[in-house]
């Protein structure tokens, strides 16, 4: 291949490079912050608004639930998410709530919160910035929960006590 082909192949891939980040770019911008859906399957609106409330967040004009404040809102940003689970299998569902942010969590980039219904309400069991992981190993019928998140070292671990959730190991 010619010297000259060579440099007219590479500028194009710069220019191909280019118009790319430029599309990406303008897409996001257009779409702007993702907007919230504060629909909880399996929850009317007002029972998910009292999940989000016991969890610590808060409704945005915008309809995302937030528990992080960004000022302005970065790219890395996810508003607040439920998941209806039964997590130790006694027929009553328990709710995950997570947000997700670089800028609030660092490069674990997310938080969490489990909850259990009661008859007054929702009661926070644990909650934690990281990646939750669902052990095998149990006690009392809830399973273990590791904390995870970047880097090698040991994760803490929470165990049921009877009443919450409480660090296991150091």
């Amino acid at each position: 291949m010619k010297s000259g082909q060579s440099d007219l192949i590479g500028d194009a891939k710069k220019l191909l490079s280019l118009a790319y980040a430029c599309v990406t770019a303008a897409s996001l911008l257009a779409v702007g912050p993702v907007q919230g859906n504060s629909v909880v399957e399996g929850l009317s609106a007002s029972e998910a608004a009292a999940l989000f409330d016991a969890a610590g967040f808060s409704l945005a004009g915008n309809g995302q639930y937030q528990h992080c404040h960004e000022e302005p809102v970065t790219m890395s940003y996810q508003p607040g998410m439920a998941e209806l689970v039964d997590l130790n299998g006694d027929g009553q569902q328990e709710a995950w709530v997570t947000e997700s942010s670089l800028f609030c969590y660092g490069n674990t980039a997310q938080y969490f919160v489990l909850l259990t219904r009661e008859p007054s309400g929702w009661r926070v069991l644990v909650e934690s910035v990281g990646v939750p992981v669902i052990k095998e190993s149990s006690n009392q019928g809830w399973p273990d929960i590791e904390v995870g998140g970047p880097g090698f070292a040991t994760f803490p671990l929470y165990r049921w006590n009877g009443e919450a959730y409480v660090r296991h190991n150091p």
